[in-house]
Parts: structure tokens; sequence; C-alpha cells
């Protein structure tokens, strides 16, 4: 069973930046695909990133795209997140998720079937 747990979240001020981890535990790690996901407070969840298995295949959401870069450490059993230009809107819990039945990008959010707690970004001046 994987297990995610996110860390670096907090408050930042706008225009800067944010560098989310993501700790995995469990046997399957680098077999699957991974994803970041977020939920502003009052709003949805909403689709970040998405990072395959081999870390060769990226994709931003189209409301972030050009300011963040996802990626993987297979070895360290890590998926980051580096989010720039920060904004207030940017403000929300981030999720770290695992599909576990695709090692390449899934075609639906739906695929996503693990998930960490949170990790909050306050951003804020």
């Amino acid at each position: 069973q994987v297990q995610l747990v996110e860390s670096g979240g907090g408050l930042v001020r706008p225009g800067g930046s944010v560098r989310l981890s993501c700790t995995a535990s469990g046997p399957t790690f680098s077999d699957n695909a991974k994803g970041w996901f977020r939920q502003a407070p009052g709003k949805e969840r909403e689709f970040v990133a998405a990072i395959s298995r081999s870390g060769v295949k990226k994709y931003n959401s189209d409301s972030m795209r050009g300011r963040l870069i996802i990626s993987r450490d297979n070895a360290k059993n890590t998926v980051s997140l580096e989010i720039y230009s920060l904004k207030p809107e940017d403000t929300a819990v981030y999720y770290c998720v695992a599909a576990r039945d695709y090692a390449d990008i899934p075609p639906s959010a739906r695929s996503y079937d693990v998930w960490g707690q949170g990790t909050l970004v306050t951003v804020s001046s």
C-alpha cells in the first residue's frame, strides 16, 4: 500500500516561490504515475500537475502553465512541485496523489486513487 506525505507548505509572499515535496512509502512507489491537486477555500479540488513513472512525461494545468515544475526521484521515493510567481489565488491545500494502475499519465483525474493528507500554501503579504 502506497502512502504519501507532503511537506513544504507555509506562508509565502506574492511573487515568491515554494517547493513542495511528497515522500512515499510502500513497495511500488516507482511503478506508477504521480501528481498534485489543490483545493482552495470554498472551491472544488482541481488538477495541478502530473508526471509519468519514468519522469519523462509531464503535464501541467493550463491555469498554472509556465509557473510550475513537477519532478520525481524514484531512488529517493519523492515527488516535488515547484511553483513560481505565486499569487494570492494560489492559496490552497496541495495534495500529492498516485495512480496505482497507470505508469503513464492517466487520462482522468479520477484515476488517482491514493492521496496524501495535504499541505497548506498561503500566499499573502
